[in-house]
């Protein structure tokens, strides 16, 4: 179905005598005036390509450049003695330029450029923007970049406007005033198209476990690059997400259509998508034309951290270059060279970690450079800029797992982080973490043991009192957890699981319970919701003889999540696993008094065969 035409046809008859060519436009630019250009893909192309064609009439003109996605013919090297970049967020089209020292990088939160602009702090004398042509009342639509164009817009001394019957109508707070604007140029022209990236394995394992933090009902923001755009793969099975969000790709459409973002549970703008800008193709801008599903905000409301805050259930995702391991993350520079830009990074970090149920995550790549460099470092490259500080940082995730670093001591990010890093650097960055003082020296022997289990591992059970609870495997964040679940046990209880009267439980056993290597070692965890991260109640676990390919299978439960089933279901979950790795059977050596587990072993589906001893009954489970 053809869209009805919203912009006034006679346009150019209305506003004739606002009306200029692209060289008459270009031409009130005067040197030394600082010039800023539209954003993204409204990147206004033939106003940037006219105003570099007036060069040599234009000395010590300053550009003004906020993630561009079209030619940046001002940052050629042979402009630099007419054209002055300075980029608010580095794109490929200005990075060279500025890693030669030829350009100039202005770090800066992106919720915090409409102030510079409007208090004067960063003047600018010149806008270049992209619009739609003036509807009947005048309006013009800034279409598919709003972010900081439209405060530019309201800044600048002059203001000259491509104006694109190709633009759509965006809904939402995206409109000037066609006498906001300064001069009208006419260019009927293709907007930019980015299709979207099609993710490698690895960025697909990233998309997944981050998908994995998204629950129902959740509002979500994705940031710049792959990574955060694979995530919408893993969300079809989701009910009503919301978005606000910076950036929108192609990649949100079939959600909506399938109903998978509704926005029904959003505290702020319920029921629409909230954005600021698209990257993204003619389909993506067509979908948008129009469309009242869509509010298209500047960044002074979309990137508030306050305004974030308010949602329920934020989940920012964004992307980093590099991390530490107490967690500090650089994601604008690599070393002491300038490659992209704080962004909207912090902002949305520290919004989602207002939000009631809210979740800041950063996702990265373990390795760099085909492999041969590791992302997560014991201390960054020197240069390398802190953009989200230790203090900030809540869940990061590779395509290795997921960690959860906020509240934690320096020695558990470490190892939380060292655990989600390439295998291939884990050793060496456990000894790092030691000379750094950041790990105890006792761990030195565990470098093959801080592993992530596989999340196949991962399932959850209704208990007898109809509570879910959650299984997965064993993480070597876990030394906390676990060490609180022996001292919550009763002293039978104790005695049952670990045959002796012990009060107290050597750090030394407990690191044993909990770094394991997930194959001939497997520990599945229970788990329920808690402040301070999950609290385990209970514990199941086999060791493989590979003499005899049986494991020996023990449990423990927390005395109140007793007879809740959850025995039965820990041995059925860890004879799936053993199942899946060949294994033929396990054994278990249970205290003729605990008759509790007794039962869960005799009700067992595989063939149990049991042999009292004078205390002990030996159980023997063969696999079909």
């Amino acid at each position: 179905m053809t869209k009805e035409q919203t912009w006034d046809p006679d346009w150019q008859t209305t506003y004739a005598d606002m009306t200029a060519t692209l060289e008459e436009a270009t031409k009130r630019v005067r040197p030394g005036q600082r010039v800023f250009v539209g954003t993204g893909c409204a990147h206004p192309q033939a106003l940037v390509h006219a105003l570099t064609a007036r060069a040599a009439q234009l000395v010590d003109t300053e550009i003004i450049h906020f993630l561009g996605l079209g030619d940046a013919p001002y940052a050629l090297k042979e402009m630099t003695e007419n054209f002055r970049v300075n980029s608010l967020f580095i794109s490929s089209n200005v990075r060279d330029v500025i890693q030669e020292g030829m350009g100039d990088y202005t770090p800066i939160f992106l919720s915090d450029i409409p102030r510079l602009f409007g208090s004067g702090q960063l003047p600018l004398d010149v806008a270049l923007i992209q619009v739609s042509p003036p509807d009947a009342n005048g309006q013009c639509s800034l279409g598919i970049s709003v972010d900081i164009v439209k405060s530019a817009a309201e800044n600048a001394t002059l203001v000259i406007a491509q104006v694109n019957p190709r633009m759509p109508r965006t809904l939402g707070d995206s409109s000037i005033d066609v006498y906001d604007i300064d001069v009208l140029v006419p260019v009927d022209s293709e907007l930019i198209e980015v299709p979207i990236p099609v993710p490698d394995e690895n960025i697909r394992k990233i998309g997944l476990y981050v998908a994995s933090l998204v629950s129902d009902g959740a509002t979500i923001e994705l940031g710049i690059g792959e990574i955060p755009q694979s995530v919408l793969e893993f969300l079809h099975d989701r009910k009503d997400l919301g978005i606000h969000t910076e950036m929108l790709t192609d990649a949100i459409i079939p959600l909506i259509e399938e109903g998978v973002i509704t926005g029904k549970r959003k505290t702020l703008d319920r029921g629409r998508v909230v954005a600021s800008f698209c990257v993204g193709t003619r389909t993506l801008y067509d979908y948008v034309d129009n469309n009242p599903t869509f509010a298209f905000h500047p960044t002074e409301y979309v990137n508030d951290p306050f305004i974030i805050g308010q949602q329920h259930k934020q989940v920012a995702i964004n992307v980093a270059l590099e991390i530490d391991l107490t967690g500090q993350v650089c994601a604008d520079s690599l070393g002491n060279r300038f490659y992209s830009g704080i962004g909207g990074q912090v902002d949305f970090n520290r919004g989602a970690a207002r939000s009631h149920g809210g979740k800041a995550i950063i996702a990265l790549p373990s390795t760099a450079k085909g492999g041969t460099v590791s992302r997560i470092s014991c201390c960054l490259q020197p240069g390398a800029g802190v953009v989200t500080t230790r203090g900030d940082v809540h869940y990061v995730v590779t395509e290795f797992g997921i960690a959860y670093l906020h509240g934690k001591s320096v020695m558990e990010r470490a190892i939380a982080l060292i655990s989600i890093a390439h295998p291939d650097f884990r050793a060496e960055l456990l000894k790092e973490a030691i000379e750094a003082k950041y790990v105890r020296p006792e761990l030195a022997d565990v470098g093959d043991k801080l592993v992530v289990g596989p999340p196949e591992f991962k399932t959850t059970y209704i208990s007898n009192d109809g509570t879910q609870v959650n299984f997965r495997p064993i993480h070597p964040t876990d030394v906390p957890a676990t060490k609180e679940l022996f001292y919550a046990l009763s002293q039978e209880t104790i005695y049952y699981r670990f045959m002796s009267n012990a009060r107290v439980i050597p750090h030394k056993q407990i690191q044993d319970f909990v770094f394991i290597n997930h194959r001939a070692d497997v520990a599945i965890v229970a788990t329920m919701p808690a402040p301070q991260g999950d609290e385990i109640i209970a514990i199941g676990r086999y060791y493989l003889d590979d003499k005899t390919n049986r494991a020996e299978v023990a449990f423990v439960v927390r005395d109140d999540w007793q007879n809740q089933g959850i025995g039965t279901f820990l041995l059925r979950h860890l004879a799936t696993i053993a199942r899946r790795n060949g294994i033929g059977g396990f054994t278990a050596e249970v205290l003729r008094a605990n008759r509790a587990m007794q039962h869960v072993f005799q009700k067992c589906d595989s063939k149990v065969t049991s042999t009292p001893h004078e205390d002990v009954i030996s159980f023997k489970i063969e696999f079909a």
